[in-house]
């Protein structure tokens, strides 16, 4: 009997990297029933499968049984990405909890075509900046930054729009980005945000400055305590072919425990979150009887390839054992094999492969901060033997320029500079007004002191009147 051949993948939607063990269960039926024997986890938190090329008729019936969005191979739209899975085993807003992300998520009544992420800067599991538009959290109540990203703009850095957006507008917000980008697919930044500030979307002036996260790999597998005292469990293929039968046995055991969420990370793992004490030797033993090795070493984790990607795999695969036998530690590093333009980098080094020559670039994020999105030039052409003895180089660079104490890097002044300012704050719904930005929905440009605000000023977010304002005093 000859061996299937698989040529399509199949991409299922799964928002914010969020889905319910009954769900995952439906989608390994429909993997099963077409003829696959595991499941991938893309980049975008999203599970992809490889099928049968005349399977098209058979899934269209499968996923409209089971209401499930999909596509088959050639993708037009994207997954949303979010930070949920870093809750409560990651630093994080006191405010952004689990039922705000769901209601965000859930907002979204349309498929995106850009890449949308919705993430909590406190955290370092999930990128920041990977989107077209990035809604980042601020230290405001349903709060957030919003940074776009086009690669055809700016060298492909965040342009930050200079407001906070209110939680409740990200769907519709992020929609008609999508529609000024549709109707002009050269349109810049500029002119998106000259139509935003026009329309009624609710936002308060930037009183603040994004804080990026400390630049540590996320360690995301095994079973771990929480602070409430249950575990979260991580799982990881390094072939990034996760088993249909052991996924199966694993969705059981969370009904039957009542675990309601399975979370998926953009390093291609899964997290199980929320396992009681008692739970836990059922849990081992499940990973026991299933050959699941929960034990990689950070060096194995700490790579991001493409879906799908025999060379990428094979060449991590060759690069990992010499640094291995080389004793070489890269805490702290993380890295990407990109081998054509569909990924997009969130770690520190890329090795990037010139498929003219068949030789490979070794880049570097700047500060080894990968939330910087501004990759550097290490060396060029680089024959494949070399290019572990340059990643050892790199380390060695990365670990002497380390400062003697852990210092964020901000994206302008420190948040104890803003402090510092002269700000005035609405009393009804405490928006900040602070002259180095202005307020752009009433038109008032930077740098107009709050004295010189005429009396008929009014708050952009509740309307309330120049005098309701007092000092902040923090």
């Amino acid at each position: 009997m000859s061996e299937t051949k698989f040529r399509d993948l199949v991409r299922v939607f799964v928002k914010g990297g969020i889905i319910s063990p009954g769900d995952l269960l439906k989608i390994l039926l429909v993997a099963h029933k077409v003829g696959s024997e595991y499941i991938h986890i893309g980049s975008r938190q999203d599970i992809l499968f490889p099928v049968p090329d005349d399977s098209q008729a058979d899934l269209d019936s499968l996923f409209q049984e089971i209401d499930l969005q999909y596509e088959l191979e050639d993708f037009h739209y994207q997954n949303i990405a979010s930070s949920y899975v870093a809750l409560d085993i990651q630093p994080s807003k006191q405010w952004l909890v689990a039922h705000l992300y769901q209601y965000i998520l859930n907002s979204f009544d349309y498929s995106p075509k850009l890449r949308i992420n919705i993430v909590d800067p406190s955290q370092s599991m999930v990128p920041l900046f990977t989107g077209n538009i990035n809604f980042i959290a601020s230290d405001y109540e349903n709060f957030w930054f919003v940074y776009l990203r086009f690669t055809d703009q700016n060298s492909g850095k965040p342009w930050q729009l200079p407001f906070l957006l209110y939680g409740e507008e990200i769907s519709a917000f992020s929609k008609k980005i999508e529609e000024l980008n549709d109707q002009n697919p050269q349109i810049e930044y500029a002119e998106i945000y000259n139509v935003l500030k026009r329309l009624a979307f609710k936002t308060q002036p930037l009183s603040e400055k994004l804080t990026l996260p400390e630049v540590n790999f996320s360690y995301y597998e095994g079973i771990n305590r929480m602070p409430d005292g249950k575990y979260w469990l991580g799982l990881y293929w390094r072939n990034n072919k996760f088993s249909i039968s052991i996924l199966e046995a694993i969705c059981s055991r969370c009904l039957n425990t009542d675990i309601g969420v399975i979370t998926l990370t953009p390093w291609k793992s899964l997290i199980i979150k929320g396992i009681m004490e008692n739970h836990r030797v059922g849990w081992e033993k499940l990973m026991g009887k299933s050959g699941m090795n929960l034990r990689h070493s950070s060096l194995e984790l700490n790579w991001h390839l493409p879906v799908r990607d025999r060379e990428a795999l094979d060449l991590k695969v060759e690069l990992v054992r010499t640094l291995d036998q080389q004793d070489i530690s890269t805490y702290g590093l993380s890295f990407t094999i990109k081998t054509s333009e569909d990924i997009t980098p969130f770690s520190t080094v890329v090795i990037e492969k010139n498929n003219l020559h068949n030789t490979y670039n070794i880049l570097y994020s700047k500060d080894f901060n990968p939330n910087l999105m501004d990759y550097q030039l290490y060396a060029r052409d680089v024959e494949k033997e070399s290019i572990a003895a340059l990643l050892i180089e790199l380390s060695h660079i990365y670990y002497d320029n380390l400062p003697e104490d852990n210092v964020c890097h901000d994206m302008g002044d420190t948040l104890v500079q803003n402090l510092k300012k002269d700000l005035y704050q609405c009393s009804r719904c405490k928006t900040l007004y602070d002259e180095e930005y202005g307020d752009p929905q009433n038109n008032v440009k930077a740098g107009v002191a709050f004295a010189d605000l005429p009396g008929s000023y009014q708050c952009p977010l509740c309307g309330s009147e120049k005098a309701l304002y007092e000092r902040a005093i923090f």
